[in-house]
């Protein structure tokens, strides 16, 4: 079973601003994408097998807002393959009742937080009633960590180091930074390394196939593939993409004398059981 800690549900253009739209445009050499997600598009391209842990994205600043009970509808019609998460822009009125709405009356199992779209800090002090409700009610949190083409998110929300005063301050809540924290894979190392329920994803690096090359280095190198989790970023990127593209990354040692990515720790990941890591269970 291959478990995809890292999948999306939005419409477009319904849940993006003008702004949004123009610089996703200037991010694809001028070309506008569809990035509605349909189920059916997604099974296409991904083992039958396979279960998603799904959300949408709220971010006022950058021009993302997905209403959650778009997402607990989009799981309901695979409750046996759907986790779904709701999401949170903690610099919005009324954040707290999303938060108890998403999760009671929605049902849904873990949050999504995007730091550095929303404009936080994960580790300001505001943010304490998510953190404690996260403890509370055994909720996994998984954040965007890493770079975007939006111009106005601010980069130094984003840095994987902020996790580790979170991490400290509440060490029973399951953690995951997105994107390996590329391009700051080297601190997301050192975090997930250190604190037992913090993980990674390597969600939407495969394309950029010798960063993620040198990123898993890394955590070979640390002594951490079983912090690493399963992900796509669909619909950015596919399952069977990604699953591919980790497995060729030993290429790029083919006649050189560079170290070699253990063929065997990337077949672990791929096929990591990572609900119960999360405390997570279908239905």
């Amino acid at each position: 079973m291959i478990v995809d800690v890292h999948s999306h549900f939005w419409e477009y253009p319904r849940d993006f601003t003008a702004d949004f739209r123009e610089q996703a445009k200037r991010a694809k050499a001028g070309k506008e994408v569809d990035l509605t997600v349909r189920y059916h598009h997604y099974c296409d391209e991904a083992p039958e097998d396979v279960i998603t842990i799904v959300f949408g994205g709220k971010a006022k600043l950058s021009g993302i807002w997905v209403d959650d009970a778009h997402v607990a509808g989009y799981v309901k019609r695979a409750p046996k393959r759907l986790i779904g998460f709701l999401s949170l822009d903690p610099t919005q009125p009324g954040w707290e009742d999303e938060m108890r709405m998403g999760h009671q009356e929605w049902k849904l199992k873990g949050i999504k937080l995007m730091p550095m779209y929303a404009g936080f800090r994960p580790d300001e002090p505001r943010l304490a009633p998510l953190w404690e409700y996260a403890q509370q009610h055994q909720l996994p949190v998984l954040l965007h960590t890493g770079t975007t083409f939006i111009r106005q998110a601010p980069l130094e929300c984003t840095l994987p180091r902020h996790l580790d005063a979170v991490a400290i301050q509440y060490p029973d809540v399951k953690i995951v930074m997105a994107h390996l924290g590329h391009p700051y894979e080297g601190e997301c190392v050192a975090v997930i390394r250190k604190h037992p329920n913090v993980y990674a994803d390597l969600s939407a690096l495969y394309y950029r196939p010798f960063q993620l090359y040198q990123s898993l280095m890394l955590v070979q190198e640390y002594g951490v593939w079983d912090k690493v989790l399963f992900g796509t970023d669909y619909p950015f990127t596919t399952v069977n993409d990604t699953i591919a593209g980790l497995k060729n990354l030993n290429k790029f040692t083919l006649g050189t004398s560079l170290p070699r990515l253990d063929k065997d720790a990337i077949e672990r990941v791929i096929y990591r059981e990572s609900l119960p890591l999360l405390g997570l269970k279908l239905g």
